[in-house]
């Protein structure tokens, strides 16, 4: 296949931090293992996306400004390699794109079109839509809490999971669909307590427990580590299942009393993707009501600070329909 020439897309830009634009870049040409995708949505991830647009995101590989951010996108192959193994047409989840040239893409979804290895998309349902944008988040909860640890050992699932945003919801389903026990989440915002499915949402200071056997915190709260290992039962495991921007620390006596176990989820993979997949296919997963804000690609900047400012936003998407013209 012969690509179209001199391609460009409009994309959010950190020029540095608290800095941001929407501007025109030029996209690196695809080779035969390459598809072109036309962006139609996109996530503003509350963790890594907030901590780079603050410039508090720790040294990361492939840091620096300006970048394009992004890895939650949904878009359709509008031109695809003959290597690529995809076809023109297809709807796909893109985790992001490389496809910049001197504007670094960490993580790059966040534009109007992509350059991209067809091999890193994945066709999703048609019917998903713009929640497609929650595959990343999905698979970040599934990672951690399903399959096996590195030693081979099964991962446990969540008797309590600290956090009820966005992350801990999808946390907390898929536990379910995965035919665990239903989870108690903790949220002290009380605007964030509604939307439970299947599960309680309490404040730590109503619930008297402290025989969990395992606490995930998806709060990025480092200063709570202390106070969750109280509520754990002999030898149980903690497990911080999101970003942390400070060193974290813990008082040693308690963690010893009980045998603490500490574990650290680590990045999605595409196993990860394909069984979340699988989940929603089967009616098992539904990404329902958590996708709160939109807002379309020309008021990026404003959609930022509601993402990272607002506690009834769990969600905001990006539409960039219309951007490519």
């Amino acid at each position: 296949m012969i690509f179209s020439t001199n391609m460009s897309a409009t994309a959010i830009v950190l020029e540095e931090p608290k800095r941001l634009a929407v501007k025109q870049l030029a996209l690196t040409p695809p080779n035969a293992a390459d598809c072109v995708v036309d962006v139609i949505w996109s996530g503003i991830s509350t963790g890594t996306e907030r901590l780079l647009w603050s410039g508090r995101m720790p040294p990361f590989p492939g840091m620096g400004y300006p970048l394009v951010p992004g890895y939650e996108s949904v878009g359709r192959v509008v031109e695809a390699g003959d290597e690529s193994g995809r076809g023109i047409g297809e709807l796909v989840f893109v985790p992001g794109a490389r496809c910049y040239g001197e504007v670094s893409g960490l993580f790059g979804g966040a534009a109007s079109r992509v350059v991209v290895a067809g091999a890193k998309l994945m066709p999703i349902p048609e019917q998903l839509g713009e929640q497609g944008v929650l595959m990343a988040l999905a698979a970040t909860a599934y990672h951690a809490c399903s399959g096996s640890n590195a030693d081979g050992s099964s991962k446990t699932p969540p008797d309590l999971i600290v956090g009820h945003g966005v992350l801990g919801r999808l946390l907390a389903r898929v536990a379910i669909a995965n035919d665990a026990p239903p989870p108690v989440v903790w949220e002290t915002n009380p605007l964030r307590k509604d939307g439970a499915l299947g599960y309680d949402v309490l404040d730590p200071a109503d619930d008297g427990r402290s025989d969990y056997r395992t606490i995930y915190d998806v709060s990025g709260d480092g200063s709570l580590l202390d106070s969750l290992i109280a509520r754990l039962a002999p030898g149980g495991e903690i497990v911080l299942a999101g970003f942390y921007e400070a060193p974290l620390s813990f008082q040693f006596p308690p963690a010893f009393m009980r045998e603490l176990r500490l574990r650290i989820a680590a990045e999605f993979r595409e196993p990860d993707l394909v069984a979340v997949k699988r989940l929603v296919e089967a009616g098992k997963l539904s990404f329902d009501g958590l996708i709160t804000h939109r807002s379309q690609a020309a008021e990026a900047a404003s959609a930022y600070e509601t993402a990272f400012n607002d506690p009834t936003c769990l969600k905001m998407m990006i539409d960039w329909r219309g951007t490519n013209g």
